[in-house]
């Protein structure tokens, strides 16, 4: 049941004035209910995986939590969660991971061993990462484990977050999950406000940048004048498609009375790329920090290995030389969480390796600032650093839209050695054709600055969606239905396509 679906709008119609008709106590079974229901809509074979990821954390969090109260030695309750977190990660790996697995024995021994085809279950790899954060909250005693199974299946499932997230945090999501919410004007309008303007950045921007983008990538022999045209068209494509996303889960979400997680700050106004991943798809970075990095950084081994560092480096380089390894992990992870090819492995390094070097580089930096007597303070020098950092981050992208790591490098062979720009005009722009192409840039190039209007008020702490809503209600209520009414007019009018992220 896609999100751009009318469906799927009927179906968040149904489902947002029963729970507000039903007795409040039995509110959060309604929540569990349509949650399957959307669930089941993608398929009754996809129902057996998340049964074995809520039953399989749920009963492991029990376990760990009767340990606990018996004060049983640490040792026992750390083997208990890592076979909870081997359980767990199983089915994710056998479904998303074998393939990948198989071709690497195939080519590291001249093996001919046949592809296997797994069903990819819906939105696996976001109620995994979700589930195993409760399970590791348990086991720290950062949250308490829920004894109830059907409430657990319900943080597990909650629909409007299942396919794309938020990754929620336990702490967080689950009170207000089965806190029975009454109903409020001041919620409708905030959810209804936020649905609008994601289904806006979806079907208007995104959706025309992915035109320009998908002949380009699809076709790099054809359009090679044009790659980094098309990486452009990628970078804005990918932001407004998974923004957007966020918009109108998080607006569905309001909609029950429920606050889900932000996912976006601004992440194209970034200084760095540290600070980039502090802007974008920020629950999986601070999944990735809570549960791989201050781990991996606290370790025995990572401990021996920063002594060891600090005797070989010196104190400084040393201090720095483990938190840039602890790093280049994480990014790793983030590679091959977001798919099993070598493409995302050095989609992830990339990552990890600029953030890692200028963690290094942090001492050269600070002495050539102060040799040129630049503070860091002006102007100048922080749109410098925001220019720098989306050019960074744009070049990463011909790894993450290219199918496979040699069509990746192929592009960038491509992007800095032929220049056409002319061919953009020769792409057909939707049911327009070629004759569109004008007014589909135009579309593109006033979106894109209404995004960064919009963003850089934001940063100044100037919240424009939150102003509108402040007006009087018919005011408002005519601004966000003309926003609607312009998705109708200058929507894209190729092939509707589903939520990047969904396919994770």
């Amino acid at each position: 049941m896609s999100l751009v679906s009318n469906i799927f709008l009927i179906f968040v119609i149904f489902s947002v004035i029963t729970y507000y008709v039903v007795p409040a106590k039995i509110k959060w079974v309604t929540l569990l209910i349509f949650s399957y229901i959307y669930y089941l809509a993608g398929g009754v074979r996809y129902l057996f995986f998340i049964l074995y990821s809520t039953v399989v954390v749920y009963l492991f969090g029990l376990w760990i939590d009767n340990l606990q109260q018996k004060e049983k030695a640490s040792k026992v309750q750390k083997r208990v969660v890592t076979f909870g977190i081997i359980a767990s990660f199983l089915m994710l790996g056998i479904v998303k991971y074998t393939g990948f697995f198989v071709d690497v024995i195939n080519s590291a021994f001249k093996l001919d061993i046949p592809g296997v085809a797994i069903l990819f279950p819906l939105g696996i790899s976001f109620y995994t990462f979700q589930s195993v954060g409760y399970l590791l909250d348990v086991y720290w005693k950062k949250a308490k484990a829920e004894k109830n199974i059907f409430r657990f299946a319900l943080f597990i499932s909650f629909f409007p977050q299942l396919l794309q997230g938020p990754i929620g945090n336990f702490n967080r999501l689950h009170p207000q999950l089965i806190t029975p919410h009454k109903f409020s004007w001041e919620s409708i309008k905030n959810g209804l406000a936020r649905i609008v303007i994601g289904y806006g950045k979806k079907m208007i921007i995104a959706d025309w940048a992915g035109v320009f983008a998908d002949a380009i990538w699809d076709d790099p022999d054809q359009y090679n004048g044009i790659v980094l045209l098309g990486l452009i068209f990628y970078g804005i494509q990918l932001y407004a498609d998974f923004s957007g996303g966020m918009d109108v889960v998080i607006g569905i979400g309001r909609l029950f009375g429920i606050e889900l997680d932000e996912n976006f700050r601004q992440p194209y106004l970034a200084i760095s790329m540290a600070d980039f991943w502090k802007r974008w798809h920020i629950t999986l970075g601070e999944w990735m920090m809570n549960y791989v990095f201050y781990p991996v950084s606290l370790s025995g081994w990572m401990m021996k290995f920063s002594k060891w560092s600090r005797k070989t480096f010196g104190k400084k380089t040393g201090r720095v030389v483990p938190i840039a390894l602890a790093d280049l992990i994480v990014f790793f992870l983030v590679g091959i969480w977001h798919g099993a090819s070598w493409k995302y492995v050095v989609y992830g390094l990339l990552n990890g390796g600029i953030i890692a070097f200028s963690e290094l580089m942090g001492g050269p930096y600070k002495s050539w600032k102060k040799a040129l007597h630049i503070s860091g303070k002006e102007g100048w020098y922080h749109i410098f650093q925001i220019v720098r950092t989306y050019i960074l981050v744009n070049l990463r992208w011909f790894y993450d839209r290219s199918d496979t790591l040699k069509d990746g490098n192929y592009l960038v062979k491509q992007a800095f050695t032929h220049f056409n720009w002319s061919q953009v005009f020769d792409i057909s722009a939707g049911s327009g054709g070629t004759e569109a192409v004008p007014k589909a840039l135009i579309i593109i190039l006033s979106g894109c600055i209404i995004m960064v209007t919009v963003g850089v008020l934001k940063e100044r702490g100037k919240d424009l969606r939150e102003k509108i809503l402040a007006l009087p209600a018919p005011v408002s209520a005519a601004i966000y239905i003309i926003i609607f009414l312009l998705i109708g007019l200058f929507g894209c009018t190729a092939a509707p396509k589903g939520f990047i992220y969904a396919q994770f």
